[in-house]
């Protein structure tokens, strides 16, 4: 019988492999939700609630994995703790509170799908950084990897939450679903929210310095980026006069 931590690394590679298959199949056909729902899907929830089943799991069990853990007692801990849970509280909790009553379903296998997710990278995350892994010690706090991610990580979640209010604040003035935005980060990039959520995540990978944080990053590359390509697409199809000159994630790149 293997090890936990035999097992755990095993599922992680596993687990990244899975990241990059994503990234492909998402290039050709982007998850079949908000503007890209399509018809075939079967069983559907609300937005709100839809969401609210999804992210819930990444909340309630990064805290189990803490408060189980052998490494919950440091410092350094309780500050991973509160960096994770500063943006999964707001995802479970808050933002689908946020969402207009007028927001298209989900179908009941994309929840399952980021369900399954939440759960099993929460494990890959938690598991790890409080149990498995080394227990950091609090001068972990100012090597300049812990540094440069964590600021990497608040600056991403800044311009994750910023970006959301603008998209809430344009289609409450617009009454539309879907418009175009040309303030701010949007006059460069389609999906500005997206590209502070991929920050988010690299910036954690980075503080943490393990292959559970890399993992998080690659999937949140893999989920996220070719999604903004294809909103890019959408938009430029459907909204008159959408600028050509604008990238989807990255000015100028991507």
């Amino acid at each position: 019988m293997i090890s936990e931590l035999v097992f755990w690394r095993y599922l992680v590679w596993v687990w990244m492999a899975l990241a990059a298959l994503l990234f492909v199949v998402l290039l050709r056909h982007p998850a079949p939700y908000g503007r890209h729902s399509t018809s075939g899907w079967g069983l559907t929830l609300s937005a709100r609630t839809g969401w609210l089943v999804m992210e819930t799991p990444a909340a309630v069990l990064f805290l189990y994995w803490y408060l189980v853990g052998s490494h919950s007692g440091s410092v350094v801990a309780v500050t991973l703790l509160c960096m994770w849970e500063s943006h999964y509280v707001h995802r479970a909790f808050v933002y689908p509170f946020s969402l207009s009553p007028r927001a298209r379903a989900i179908p009941v296998a994309v929840v399952v799908f980021g369900f399954v997710f939440n759960v099993v990278n929460t494990y890959v995350n938690g598991r790890y950084l409080f149990h498995l892994g080394p227990d950091y010690r609090l001068d972990w706090l100012l090597d300049v990897r812990f540094v440069s991610g964590a600021l990497l990580f608040v600056v991403g979640w800044v311009l994750n939450r910023y970006a959301d209010a603008v998209l809430r604040r344009e289609r409450n003035r617009s009454g539309q679903r879907y418009c175009r935005i040309d303030s701010w980060l949007f006059r460069y990039v389609c999906c500005p929210n997206y590209l502070g959520e991929i920050m988010i995540w690299i910036g954690w990978a980075v503080a943490t310095w393990s292959l559970a944080g890399l993992s998080f990053a690659l999937w949140t590359f893999a989920n996220l980026a070719p999604r903004a390509r294809a909103h890019l697409h959408w938009c430029r199809k459907h909204l008159e006069g959408y600028p050509v000159d604008r990238k989807a994630l990255m000015p100028g790149i991507w």
